[in-house]
């Protein structure tokens, strides 16, 4: 059995979501249990293919049983072998936390609801693990299809934001597209492996350059790098709590890995840093996304929103990190990729408990929540430091390497940027504590003791938040051992 936990990864979630449909129209109740087996087998398979990459190293698996570059194969390496164990546990514990809150707003679409979140979670499993090329589009089709339906289904806003959503997306897929078949007209094969043999002398060939350039424009725009990031902000934030929470921890996240995978694997550093030597421009450009993200998450007066503007800003922070083009930028790059996924739904989470009790999260909604949830705020607080970047959170380290990597490169605006972030975080959360623990005291004046009445989320909900908010401190102490015996060697040797 554990020679096929690559496709059981996939098939287990994407049979489901078959069950989970016609669950719909027959007994809503059995939804949420098989997709929540679904995931297991999924997080379990994941676990188990990552330990046997720290055993056995690259584990290749052929589908149907068919070589490429006929067939698709599957390629686990300790680059993927990490992304896959992110991607279930945030979709796990996700689907976990927002049983209620997806009970209480979609009563009659719970099996559409279910069916969509499987099949987004197999397609963002399917490009982090296949080694074609083109699969790696299909698979992304089938994650960004089932993402515009899961942001549909919000409020009364959310329909355009998704259009929006939409349209940047297929723009963003077609590029990519696009740049696949300039490399099967040059290569004839699809299979990333092969592309990799068969290109170094084909280096300096126009062609190549266009599949390249090609390619990163619509991976920049599907992960909403600035400036082609206008789809994402109103889209996270109307999506429903249970869709927001599963979108924005990895959609952004899978997409910097595939940037990454393309640069290593498919175009190899020496063609990406040394042929092309575009990396000063690429790390300027993500220097203005983390300042501009900053800057725009300072104006916003509604809580989601500010977290959809500091995730821009933390997309420039992993841009920027892999084309320093240095061991400490990657690193730095690749463990950010990690923390910020459980950062960012760790606050997403929150601020979905936040929604569920006082029915909104505009700053004005935001009032004596301390008070009356002590449990939710602290854990976003938890978010909230580590975003900032303070030891001993997780945050703090791949911040660590980041700077260490930007100075090792000479690139101090792009230290100077991640400071600045920094700061400006530091604002943006303070000012979140400010109305949530300093402003009730007017009102507990007021009106005695209204604001001191604990009303927390429903356990379901709390008890997989604070475990994500340990798991922020947790991830953070043992950082050295990710990148001792993970992260070092998904790093080419090559680069120092």
């Amino acid at each position: 059995m554990s020679q096929h936990y690559p496709a059981l990864l996939i098939v287990a979630p994407l049979l489901s979501a078959f069950v989970i449909s016609a669950a719909g129209w027959i007994n809503r109740k059995w939804c949420f249990p098989v997709a929540v087996a679904a995931l297991t087998v999924s997080t379990w398979s994941s676990v188990a293919l990552l330990l046997r990459v720290m055993k056995e190293g690259v584990i290749v698996y052929h589908l149907g049983g068919w070589a490429p570059p006929w067939g698709i194969a599957y390629y686990v390496d300790y680059l993927n072998g990490l992304m896959l164990p992110v991607i279930c546990f945030v979709a796990l514990i996700n689907l976990i936390a927002s049983k209620r809150s997806v009970e209480d707003e979609f009563e009659e679409k719970i099996g559409a609801f279910y069916t969509l979140y499987v099949l987004m979670f197999s397609g963002l499993l399917g490009i982090v693990i296949t080694g074609d090329a083109f699969n790696l589009y299909v698979l992304l089709e089938i994650a960004a299809l089932t993402g515009y339906g899961l942001i549909a289904m919000g409020d009364e806003r959310a329909p355009l934001a998704t259009l929006n959503y939409l349209y940047m997306g297929t723009i963003g897929a077609c590029f990519y597209l696009l740049g696949v078949g300039y490399l099967y007209i040059i290569t004839g094969s699809l299979n990333m492996v092969d592309i990799a043999n068969m290109l170094p002398p084909l280096y300096h060939s126009k062609t190549v350059l266009m599949a390249f350039v090609i390619c990163m424009v619509g991976v920049w725009l599907k992960m909403g790098l600035f400036p082609l990031h206008a789809w994402l902000p109103n889209a996270y934030t109307y999506a429903p709590s249970a869709s927001s929470s599963l979108i924005a921890p990895l959609m952004t996240k899978v997409m910097i890995y595939v940037m990454i995978r393309l640069m290593l694997t498919v175009f190899t550093p020496y063609y990406v840093f040394d042929i092309l030597d575009v990396s000063d421009s690429v790390v300027w450009i993500s220097t203005i996304a983390i300042v501009m993200g900053a800057v725009l998450a300072l104006q916003q007066k509604n809580l989601k929103k500010m977290l959809t503007y500091i995730i821009i800003a933390e997309v420039g922070y992993m841009v920027g990190g892999a084309w320093l083009g240095n061991r400490d930028g990657l690193t730095g790059a690749i463990l950010h990729i990690m923390n910020d996924a459980v950062m960012t739904l760790c606050v997403f989470l929150a601020v979905g408990n936040l929604v569920y009790k006082l029915k909104g999260c505009a700053f004005t909604d935001l009032t004596g929540a301390f008070r009356k949830m002590p449990l939710t705020m602290w854990s976003l607080v938890a978010g909230g430091l580590s975003i900032i970047g303070i030891p001993p959170t997780c945050g703090f380290f791949s911040k660590w390497y980041l700077v260490s990597g930007a100075i090792k490169a000479g690139h101090y605006g792009f230290m100077v940027a991640l400071l600045f972030s920094s700061l400006v975080n530091v604002i943006l959360f303070f000012r979140i504590i400010e109305i949530t623990y300093l402003e009730p005291f007017e009102e507990h004046s007021a009106h005695g003791h209204h604001g001191k009445s604990i009303d927390e989320a429903p356990l379901s909900a709390l008890i997989p938040l604070l475990i994500v908010a340990a798991g922020i401190f947790v991830l953070g102490f043992f950082t050295s051992d990710f990148v001792t015996f993970i992260i070092q060697f998904a790093v080419p040797k090559g680069i120092v």
